[in-house]
């Protein structure tokens, strides 16, 4: 009998829309963080937020993608309301926060973390990049990253914004690394 596809290995934009492809890991708003397990095909809870901190937009994970890290591309998704663990949605992506993750005693790896709209969202539905966000969103997001990665002895460094075109070449290099392993 034939496996079934994970879901790290769908394509990772609809051949129909050319939408990009997002797996929900953790929900707006949870103070679970979940994360996919590909040998089980199911989602974990991974760790717990304190009291006060949560996941400011939907988090997840571009399939058939391998970063830098050793991990599917990250992705955060703005939507109006959380979806649920392991939700496939489509996004459009409006550009990618480059950054870098140290853990102590470890050197500086890349982690970057594309942002995307969700296809169907209300707000912010006009955006196309990161520069039509409002100016406390882009700020909110980098200070969510660098606090939550403090949380767990990790440093976290925004190197710079990018567009969507440079999000489209991370996704692009991450799916060449992934077919390369794969």
């Amino acid at each position: 009998m034939a496996r079934s596809k994970l879901l790290l290995e769908l394509e990772p934009y609809d051949k129909k829309s050319g939408a990009l492809r997002v797996i929900i890991e953790t929900p707006k708003g949870s103070r679970n963080k979940y994360d996919y397990d590909p040998d089980s095909d199911t989602f974990e809870l991974a760790k717990v937020l304190p009291e006060g901190m949560n996941f400011p937009f939907d988090f997840g994970f571009v399939p058939s993608t391998l970063a830098p890290d050793g991990d599917p591309l990250d992705v955060l998704v703005l939507t109006d309301a959380p979806a649920v663990p392991g939700c496939t949605l489509k996004a459009r992506p409006l550009g990618a926060i480059e950054a870098r993750q140290k853990e102590k005693g470890s050197d500086w790896i890349r982690n970057d973390r594309l942002i995307a709209l969700a296809e169907r969202a209300r707000v912010h539905d006009s955006a196309r990049s990161l520069d039509d966000l409002g100016p406390h969103v882009l700020k909110d997001i980098k200070g969510f990253f660098i606090n939550y990665n403090r949380l767990f002895d990790k440093q976290f460094e925004c190197i710079k914004d990018v567009g969507p075109k440079r999000a489209a070449r991370l996704i692009e290099d991450a799916q060449k690394l992934f077919r390369k392993k794969h």
